[in-house]
């Protein structure tokens, strides 16, 4: 019987594969200082609440106290959650993570007064305080963006309790993970070479692209084998964590949790419609692109697992991680020097962490906060795919770099709706670099597939997940019953809606949703459409020249949360209150979808 090929512990991963922690906290001891610290600090530290009224200099200690106490704690937060994710199974992180949750909820209900008491006051004692201290000046626009919020914050005792029942409201959120990322036991199948491999969540998507279908097979239902016997329980985790957003939004006054979402950032509603619309006014070039798969496989018919596999069978290029490096510098060079000069730092001082290990958190993310370096977790398998990650997730980095260190911590942070775009971006400027550089027909036609498979995986399948996201949400509001059986009866419809009839029905599709993180993410996923479209056309502008054009984008790097995100991007030449930024990303899509065509056309 052959040896199955397992995972390494976090304990045989070389160092120079994982991130380097130590510019965070030298030491676990440090950390566990910083923690007790921080907690007495924000336990027994100087009360302002009741002092607001009492002029520009009571506003401004008292703010200052607030953001600085938050600053340290959203330290011992991030250190926490990295040393968790790099090991979920790990129990000292898991305490370490949970204790670091349970701090900034203690911060936040010790500070849970200030905003209903600066709600308080008038506009004209608002304006009083600016007036007489300068110092005031450089938070206006945080001050602002609270008092925006006027409407639906609530009195101060109430917003206590309510921050107070932080861990309380994100239990479901948290099961889910552990239950994904430690406790699921997913089955032995094997490999392209015939090898018996333990399947992972990073291992799924790596074979699931392998040119063997009944690789594919197995993989796919050998996931959903397991996802199939847990399906009430994630079905009871999501729909909790459902009830608890429907519920903070009544209890904040929002007409639904869409909308309380969303206002967080000023996004207007429409955005979201307009991109669900769009969407579905062009999933005539979905099924067109299904179509075209379905022939190409030469397949009778053609399964979900079939969806992610090149075109044209093997992948004639594949990258090492020391390979993805070089050429992600050469793909990122329109961006500039500089930018080049701060990924080369990524590189060579460990701010990734490289490789899949026993308990790794699964996927792809780039996280920190302002006195961090902003780190990059991987789990590498050589192949294209993974390259547009690393070039994805440095985009966020990037992004990160350029805002911290030109804005105050108060404005030193992004909201997700601005992050995507700049990890796209990338992704869209790596696509134009492999098109330009790779003459072989087999490549282009490869690259070509891959942003053909991107696009149907970011326009089309986040939208999918944004309008099943909406759909329980509103059922939910209306009071339905949310079993298991009614999600996988509308997640099974609705993906058979967007891929369209050349896609067969296969059962175990009906259960993605039991396995998506995002839905815990409350209106997250639409972002990474619109971010996807955006970046084509910041990219576009780049890549063509177009003047002003570099320096605008990096103005939008460096902007953080110094103004509302509609007028970041507007400021950088993509309006998205207005439907052309996607209907230009539909016209990418057709003409590459005709250039893919043309290319298996010369080959017949």
């Amino acid at each position: 019987m052959s040896e199955v090929k397992q995972l390494p512990q976090r304990s045989e991963i070389p160092a120079e594969q994982t991130w380097d922690l130590t510019p965070i906290f030298t030491s676990d001891d440090e950390f566990e200082k910083a923690l007790a610290s921080v907690k007495k600090k924000a336990g027994t530290g100087p009360d302002y609440q009741g002092t607001l009224k009492n002029g520009a200099e009571a506003l401004l200690r008292a703010l200052e106290e607030m953001l600085e106490i938050f600053r340290e704690a959203e330290k011992i937060y991030v250190y926490s959650h990295l040393k968790n994710d790099q090991d979920t199974a790990n129990p000292k992180y898991q305490a370490y993570h949970s204790q670091a949750s349970a701090l900034l909820d203690l911060v936040s209900a010790r500070f849970s007064w200030f905003e209903p008491e600066l709600l308080s006051l008038s506009d004209e004692e608002i304006e009083k305080d600016f007036a007489e201290n300068k110092k005031l000046a450089g938070y206006r626009h945080y001050l602002d963006s609270i008092r925006a919020k006027k409407a639906h914050i609530l009195p101060a005792a109430q917003e206590e309790l309510l921050a107070g029942a932080g861990e309380i409201f994100s239990a479901s959120s948290k099961t889910f993970s552990v239950l994904n990322n430690a406790d699921l036991k997913f089955p032995v199948v094997e490999n392209e070479k015939g090898q018996k491999v333990q399947l992972s969540h990073g291992l799924y998507g790596q074979l699931l692209e392998s040119s063997d279908r009944e690789v594919r097979r197995q993989a796919f239902q050998g996931l959903y084998s397991v996802y199939d016997q847990f399906q009430n329980t994630f079905a009871t985790t999501l729909v909790s964590h459902t009830k608890m957003h429907n519920y903070l939004a009544k209890v904040r006054h929002y007409a639904s949790a869409r909308e309380m979402s969303l206002a967080a950032n000023q996004i207007p509603e429409a955005v979201y419609d307009m991109l669900v619309g769009q969407v579905n006014d062009h999933l005539a070039l979905l099924h067109r692109y299904v179509a075209l798969r379905k022939t190409l496989l030469g397949v009778d018919e053609l399964h979900m697992y079939d969806m992610y596999t090149p075109l044209l069978g093997e992948a004639p290029i594949k990258f090492s991680f020391e390979e993805a490096k070089a050429t992600a510098l050469k793909a990122l060079a329109p961006l500039g020097e500089d930018y080049l000069q701060h990924v080369e730092e990524a590189f060579e001082s460990r701010w990734i962490d490289v490789v899949e290990n026993q308990g790794k958190r699964s996927g792809a993310y780039s996280s920190g906060m302002y006195d961090t370096n902003p780190y990059i977790l991987l789990n590498w398998h050589d192949s294209l795919d993974q390259l547009y990650t690393l070039v994805h997730e440095m985009g966020h980095s990037m992004h990160s770099w350029y805002t911290r260190h030109n804005q105050p911590y108060v404005y030193g942070d992004y909201s997700i709706f601005l992050a995507e775009i700049a990890s796209t971006t990338n992704e869209n400027l790596l696509t134009e670099y492999l098109l330009a550089t790779e003459k072989d027909p087999k490549v282009q036609a490869y690259v070509l597939n891959h942003y053909l498979d991107g696009f149907k995986g970011t326009i089309f399948r986040q939208t999918q997940f944004a309008e099943f996201e909406l759909h329980i949400h509103q059922k939910d509001q209306a009071g339905a019953a949310l079993t298991a059986e009614a999600l996988n009866q509308y997640y099974g419809e609705l993906n058979a809606r967007y891929y369209g009839k050349d896609a067969a029905r296969d059962p175990e599709i009906a259960l993605e949703w039991s396995r998506i993180p995002h839905f815990y993410y409350n209106f997250y996923v639409y972002q990474y459409a619109t971010g996807f479209a955006a970046a084509s056309a910041l990219a576009k502008r780049i890549h063509t020249k177009t003047p002003q054009a570099l320096e605008q984008y990096l103005t939008y790097l460096r902007a953080g949360n110094s103004q509302y995100p509609i007028q970041v991007m507007q400021k950088a030449g993509v309006d998205m209150t207005q439907p052309e930024y996607l209907t230009d990303a539909f016209k990418q899509f057709e003409k590459r979808l005709e250039m893919l065509e043309k290319l298996v056309e010369s080959r017949s």
